[in-house]
């Protein structure tokens, strides 16, 4: 993690929300965030995978993340649209890669996925959000 952005939780922000998941910032930096996820029974659905809601929104937060990798305290980010198509059920612990394709003054375009450990695809994302200017 960049040493710039480590004087938060997630990225330079406080999310009490990633902090129930227990979403852990790996990488925010050049277009580029990295997360993770351990599986725990908190995040199970009834057939013992993990819950959509939890991937679609690590997604979100991901997808985001990349948005401002490249001034992560200078501006924020505000979901407008995000298509997740789910491919496999969730059941190890989770990487979650993301990128920013295009960033405007005003609208950003990012995509990225959730792999499992072996690797394997278990959702992707695409998403387009607000860029908003962060006051100081």
């Amino acid at each position: 993690m960049s040493s710039s952005i480590t004087s938060k939780k997630y990225f330079g922000l406080e999310i009490p929300y990633l902090d129930f998941l227990q979403l852990e910032p790996v990488l925010c930096e050049n277009d580029r965030a990295i997360t993770r996820l351990r599986m725990r029974n908190e995040l199970l659905n009834s057939r013992g995978h993990i819950h959509g809601g939890a991937l679609m929104s690590i997604l979100d937060f991901t997808l985001s993340a990349a948005g401002r990798a490249n001034d992560p305290l200078g501006i924020g980010m505000a979901t407008i649209d995000m298509h997740t198509s789910c491919i496999e059920p969730a059941m190890t612990d989770l990487t979650i890669e993301a990128r920013c394709i295009r960033r405007g003054a005003s609208i950003a375009f990012c995509e990225g996925e959730i792999l499992d450990t072996s690797g394997k695809l278990i959702a992707k994302a695409s998403a387009a959000f607000k860029v908003l200017k962060v006051k100081a």
